[in-house]
């Protein structure tokens, strides 16, 4: 945010507009590095305040300010605004007060109610309509414009919504309703999610608008009322007309901060702006529900219950099926609630009583349901390995490589633990394939009693399937014996965090499992390859630092927060991050983890890169390769992947020319990587 140039110099005006114009005593609520109130100051303002509740923000602040010559000119508070007294802490009401305690969904960091405790303890009162400035309150921003808009975004659908029915002869529909932590539902319970957040701008694959923006919400911070009415949950009824044929995934919001009268900052998807947007995903339609066409109608609420914004979907109404006169505005009905219930009810989006169990799982989980390529791939190495074990046990060939199901000639079961993090449906899987006995690590209930139920609708016996913690008296007892006389024949080991980055303790991990493995027992992954290129990338730069003092506009902040920089990036989605290619992709590291001599005391490798274009190195993102055997592996960069990946940004931009060759070296150790770019000496 400290390098949004445009966010801070319309602060900075605002700010200057208000001490101008009489404003002479300042309050900044959640100063942050108190870059708002060093322009408070410096716009002449006699009386600065600035509270903040974080201790780390707080000492930063402080460092910041006495940097700028600003400490006997700041009287720095570490609490929160709701905790202030006069005269204890400020001798008086204030005149105005600056905060930019606001998120993606505008309300998420608590600006209502911080605004609602301030009017009515902190400010003078607010300016009469028409009176001249002096002894007055007011508000910087001053208000903001909530508009929404329908989207159609399939990697915001296969995060949230499973749209497979089947997953390597597994099949997930009709008992089990998944559905992501973030509903989009009439009536939804408080207690879920109120939206993700997402920078459409590089969300893969990209996005549609099925409708024009329409606006959702409006509130004036320097109105009590208005604030103590959003507070109250009051909810808005709003009929959006569709302009585009399109699959119906989510609504999206942003919004127009206006500041003052003169000064507005937007969110929207197609601004530059360090802001992401609001987005609720739309869930639990029947299964042609979801399509919508030109003429329909989305009817949805709009309301803040706990001061959270929240955009509920009602009903889908279908071109034709009532008289009624829509406009490419469409209007709010909050006065004609009872008609558009009657208008909802032409169309049946609501619960059919299918009695499926409903399962929530994180939306990493679902898009790893969704993921065919990564099931198909994980039972063709269970079968490899199935069949090499029976081989040696029964010296006959089974039909494992052929038929993808091995026999089942052996008179004991082999034993499979799979220990991924969260949802998994590789027991199932594994459980299909011959004479197995499948473990499960899962601990939340919803998720063993939707495996339980997948099992029963797929044919698998209960014997063949058990959940691995409720036998074990701790959950760090998960890598040991099936049983006293058994080892186990397939160990599944989850390496890789969705964020892009190595687990921790993975290689501990790998040295329990290798030794409770019988012969000829696999770890999957085997292996571990770690890819990465050079790019030049001034995105991940500005979004892994402060650059200097301009886009601060003079103050010096950078070298005070970005002492907390840290030089690996995350949750990138490199198909959409903006960087130019400088090398080809290369290896970087090999972690075999089957291997008796790999040690989680560090590996460390130097690899020659050769630069294929002229430029700035800033960073080497990375991804990996999990072989599960030498036929089968899974690439965390794939489109499909439910991985994202990760950057190790540089301190400093490296120049380069192309054909250049320079030297990586790359280290990992206590399941960190690190790495150091240099031209060879």
């Amino acid at each position: 945010m400290l390098n949004d140039v445009r966010r801070n110099r319309m602060y900075q005006k605002a700010i200057e507009s208000a001490v101008q114009a009489g404003c002479k005593t300042v309050l900044d609520i959640g100063t942050g590095t108190g870059i708002l109130s060093m322009f408070a100051k410096s716009a002449g303002a006699p009386h600065v305040y600035a509270c903040e509740v974080s201790k780390t923000m707080f000492d930063l602040a402080c460092e910041v300010v006495s940097a700028n010559h600003m400490e006997d000119e700041i009287k720095l508070l570490h609490m929160k605004s709701h905790d202030l007294q006069i005269p204890e802490h400020i001798p008086e009401k204030v005149s105005l007060v600056v905060t930019e305690t606001v998120d993606a969904g505008l309300f998420g960091e608590g600006i209502v109610e911080t605004l609602i405790h301030a009017w009515k303890n902190l400010l003078l009162e607010p300016k009469p309509k028409d009176a001249n400035y002096g002894g007055y309150g007011q508000v910087i921003p001053a208000g903001a414009v909530v508009y929404g808009m329908v989207v159609e975004c399939p990697e915001i659908r296969r995060h949230h919504r499973v749209c497979v029915n089947e997953v390597a002869n597994v099949n997930i529909e009709e008992v089990v309703q998944f559905s992501s932590p973030i509903h989009c539902t009439h009536k939804s319970s408080d207690a879920n999610e109120p939206y993700a957040t997402e920078k459409m701008s590089r969300v893969p694959g990209g996005y549609r608008a099925l409708s024009p923006p329409f606006q959702a919400l409006t509130v004036d911070f320097n109105n009590l009322q208005d604030l103590e009415s959003i507070a109250s949950g009051k909810s808005c009824r709003i009929s959006v007309l569709v302009q585009e044929q399109g699959r119906l995934d989510c609504f999206i919001t942003w919004f127009v901060l206006h500041l003052d009268n003169e000064h507005s900052l937007s969110t929207g998807p197609s601004e530059e702006t360090c802001w992401e947007q609001a987005v609720f995903p739309i869930q639990s339609l029947p299964a042609d529900g979801y399509l919508v066409n030109p003429g329909d109608t989305v009817v949805l609420d709009v309301h803040c219950p706990d001061c959270y914004l929240r955009l509920d979907l009602v009903t889908v109404i279908r071109g034709g099926e009532a008289d009624r006169e829509m406009t490419s505005d469409d209007m709010v009905m909050e006065n004609e609630v009872d008609l558009c219930d009657a208008l909802a009810s032409l169309h049946t989006t609501h619960d059919k009583g299918t009695g499926q169990e409903l399962c929530i799982l994180e939306p990493s989980e679902i898009a790893l349901l969704n993921n065919v390529v990564y099931h198909e791939t994980f039972h063709h190495a269970i079968s490899n390995v199935i069949s090499s074990l029976e081989l040696r046990e029964n010296g006959t060939f089974s039909n494992a490589r052929d038929t993808g199901t091995p026999g089942e000639h052996s008179s004991d079961p082999l034993y499979i633990l799979d220990v991924s993090e969260g949802f998994s449906v590789l027991p199932l899987i594994a459980a299909q394939l011959g004479k197995v006995k499948s473990y499960s690590s899962v601990e939340e209930k919803q998720h063993q009693a939707a495996l339980e139920r997948l099992s029963e609708r797929n044919g698998i016996s209960k014997e063949r399937l058990e959940f691995w913690l409720k036998q074990l008296e701790a959950s760090d007892d998960v890598l040991q014996r099936p049983k006293s006389d058994k080892l186990w024949s397939i160990i599944i080991l989850d390496v890789i965090e969705p964020c892009g980055l190595i687990r921790q303790e993975v290689m501990e991990k790998c040295a329990i499992s290798r030794c409770l493995l019988q012969s000829g027992g696999k770890i999957f992954p085997q292996c571990v390859v770690i890819h990465g290129m050079l790019v030049e990338s001034p995105t991940l730069m500005q979004e892994s630092a402060v650059q200097g003092t301009e886009p601060t506009l003079g103050f010096s902040i950078a070298p005070f927060i970005n002492q907390y920089k840290v030089p690996v990036h995350v949750f990138l989605n490199l198909s959409t991050l903006p960087y130019d290619r400088l090398s080809d992709p290369v290896e970087l590291l090999r972690l075999d983890l089957m291997s008796p001599y790999s040690s989680h005391l560090g590996v460390a490798t130097e690899v020659k890169v050769k630069t294929c274009k002229s430029g700035q190195v800033t960073a080497v993102p990375f991804w990996y390769q999990l072989h599960l055997d030498e036929d089968y592996y899974l690439d965390t960069s794939s489109e499909m992947s439910h991985w994202k990946q990760a950057a190790f940004v540089l301190d400093e931009p490296l120049r380069v020319e192309e054909g250049q060759e320079l030297l990586l070296s790359v280290h990992f150790q206590n399941s960190n990587v690190s790495m150091t770019l240099k031209r060879p000496s």
